[in-house]
């Protein structure tokens, strides 16, 4: 059941899938900073977290119908996402499946159940966590990229057919992130911090220029932006925040 928003200092209304950690986290309490109500919503249950799968497009569609009837959502950023680190070859129909399911059938889900209800009021903005690895090839990481290209470019499209009804629709790309799900697959992985900073030229991954990993405050950060009204003639954008990674391709 939808926990009811209360009114904010102005008046908007923000949902955030994937909130119960990592940058879904950050970015609730980066925009309860600029003093909006924020809905968070997470597959896994957390302390002040609504728990709904992304997957499931009847529950979401009940679950946006009554949140939006007790406050009207004008801000959906949606950061619900699972990895997936195996070699094409490796990887199973079900292993597929599954990754698509939450990181691009999640966005598309919450995103047009959102839409439909920000069309009459003429105004919302939408904003889809994607991946740098949406945007260029990554050795064992043929789904997952996969899913967050489909992901991202939908949004973008989202965004086309939204313009006419003032509806902005943007995406941002993260690299690699300092969260739970990105270092329980470094530790699958035998690696660490220093050797995605360093990149591996065997596996024709470079490095991160700026030689940190992103926190998920910086990419929080971003995201503030893209949903202020500084950003209000920005629309269907796709910015990247990985250290310079992806540019030194």
């Amino acid at each position: 059941m939808a926990t009811p928003l209360t009114d904010s200092p102005d008046g908007s209304h923000a949902l955030v899938t994937g909130a119960a950690g990592g940058i879904g986290a950050a970015v609730v309490a980066a925009l309860r900073s600029q003093g909006r109500e924020v809905l968070g919503v997470d597959a896994r249950p957390a302390p002040g977290v609504t728990v709904l799968d992304v997957r499931d497009a009847a529950a979401v569609e009940a679950f946006v119908a009554q949140a939006d009837a007790a406050a009207p959502i004008d801000v959906l950023v949606s950061c619900a996402g699972t990895l997936s680190n195996r070699v094409a070859v490796e990887t199973s129909l079900a292993e597929w499946e599954r990754v698509f399911a939450v990181n691009a059938t999640g966005v598309f889900t919450v995103s047009t159940a959102v839409a439909r209800r920000m069309i009459p009021r003429r105004r919302g903005v939408i904003v889809t966590v994607a991946s740098n690895s949406g945007r260029l090839p990554r050795h064992g990481m043929a789904a997952y990229g996969a899913s967050k290209a489909a992901a991202a470019l939908f949004t973008q499209s989202l965004g086309l057919e939204l313009a006419e009804h003032g509806i902005r629709c943007n995406v941002v790309s993260p690299g690699t992130t300092r969260t739970g799900m990105v270092e329980r697959m470094l530790a699958d992985a035998g690696s660490d911090e220093e050797a995605i900073v360093r990149g591996d030229v065997s596996r024709f991954k470079v490095g991160i220029p700026l030689q940190r990993l992103a926190e998920p405050e910086d990419v929080a950060q971003v995201v503030t932006f893209l949903v202020s009204d500084a950003a209000r003639h920005v629309t269907m954008q796709d910015l990247v925040v990985d250290g310079g990674a992806a540019m030194t391709r």
